[in-house]
């Protein structure tokens, strides 16, 4: 009876941290962690659906001798999956969503289709904007690879330029899984803080007079055009990129659901009920990687610093490229859109409105920033297809 008890206490989570003290410092410091995050989550409203499992993801990993989570397992290109699957964790099965590239995907055809292209087919110059923020992505692509990251790394943590997380969550499980909790953490760090972190730039960049200016109204889109338009995107992309196909096919997918008029069944579902179960999974998955050995690492600030970087010059980039459109068209066009060019849908979109209300109250900016913003999506698709083809084994 009293081996019974010794072994049962042996085998407590607390027991395993008194006898590793090192271990014990780090899992607290995890704790203090996923603590500040659920704080912004949930009193702050940080991105609250992916940031809270996500934080509670961590928290998981993070429990001494739940084992629910073994990342090492899947860091070697050729997975021992019969292994994984009798001898797994919970987490380790919900993961195999992200280690497959599943669960991004899925979110792509939710955010298609609950976007209105609208504004992209009415204005394809919108392109250039998104384009021009996908800038921040290659900045900090060669930022890392001059303080000493390896490419495939470098790659993955260019991407959280691009203010799109199932983006980044591919592209790292792919090309540097060991580093997807950081980085999946900056990226939807940096897009809960769109509101604060672009308008000093929106305002730094532009002018009064030009923050001012009201965009003549847009063209009417046929059906027909709403139709061909994501069965057009769909294979110009991905002949040129077929490693962009996975992202780009969904995206455009879950748009044709929703404007073709005849699957609205399938559209509220991808929009709704499968979005949330796939928003829970990925989040929870991916918040596990975190684990206090892979996150309590010097690279991770580095990672938080280039992210920061990265989403900031992809801001830049786009206001500038609106900023010259605008000159071009001799004023036309509010630069104030520019910074809508980062995908992070529609926030961004909403920050361009809100900015451009502040300096004439009469402005509605916001169906006009949805095309950089929906460009910005492409954009930033296309960019994890270039690292993918570039670094992929």
């Amino acid at each position: 009876m009293l081996d019974t008890l010794l072994n049962f206490i042996d085998s407590t989570g607390v027991a395993q941290l008194v006898r590793d003290p090192a271990k014990l410092g780090m899992t607290l410091i995890m704790y203090l962690i996923v603590i500040v995050l659920l704080y912004l989550a949930i009193k702050k409203k940080f991105e609250p659906l992916l940031l809270l499992p996500i934080a509670f993801g961590m928290l998981l990993a993070n429990l001494p001798g739940a084992n629910m989570m073994h990342l090492d397992w899947f860091l070697d290109k050729q997975i021992d999956w019969g292994y994984v699957l009798n001898n797994g964790g919970l987490i380790d099965f919900l993961y195999m969503g992200v280690k497959l590239g599943i669960y991004p995907s899925l979110i792509f055809m939710g955010v298609g289709a609950m976007t209105d292209f609208t504004a992209l087919i009415s204005n394809p110059k919108s392109l250039l904007m998104g384009a021009g923020a996908q800038l921040g992505v290659f900045v900090a692509f060669f930022g890392a690879l001059l303080i000493g990251f390896v490419p495939e790394a470098a790659a993955s943590i260019g991407i959280i330029g691009g203010a799109d997380g199932p983006t980044a969550i591919l592209v790292t499980k792919i090309l540097a899984p060991a580093l997807l909790g950081a980085i999946a953490i900056a990226a939807y760090s940096y897009m809960a803080l769109i509101p604060i972190i672009q308008p000093p730039f929106m305002r730094l960049l532009t002018s009064k007079k030009e923050r001012e200016i009201v965009m003549t109204a847009l063209r009417p889109v046929s059906h027909v055009e709403k139709l061909i338009f994501p069965v057009l995107v769909t294979i110009v992309v991905s002949i040129i990129l077929p490693d962009a196909a996975p992202l780009i096919g969904f995206l455009m997918f879950g748009n044709l659901l929703n404007v073709c008029g005849v699957t609205e069944r399938l559209s509220k579902t991808a929009q709704n009920e499968l979005m949330n179960i796939v928003t829970i999974f990925l989040g929870v998955s991916v918040g596990a990687t975190a684990s206090a050995e892979n996150f309590l690492q010097p690279q991770t600030l580095a990672i938080i610093a280039l992210g920061l970087v990265a989403f900031s010059i992809s801001t830049v980039g786009g206001l500038l490229t609106a900023k010259i459109m605008c000159i071009v068209t001799r004023g036309k066009i509010n630069p104030l859109i520019g910074s809508a060019g980062v995908s992070a849908v529609p926030m961004a979109a909403r920050v361009s409105q809100i900015e451009g209300q502040k300096a004439n109250p009469a402005n509605f900016l916001l169906m006009h920033a949805m095309g950089p913003n929906v460009a910005g999506v492409i954009g930033s698709a296309v960019a994890a297809g270039v690292f993918l083809s570039m670094f992929k084994g």
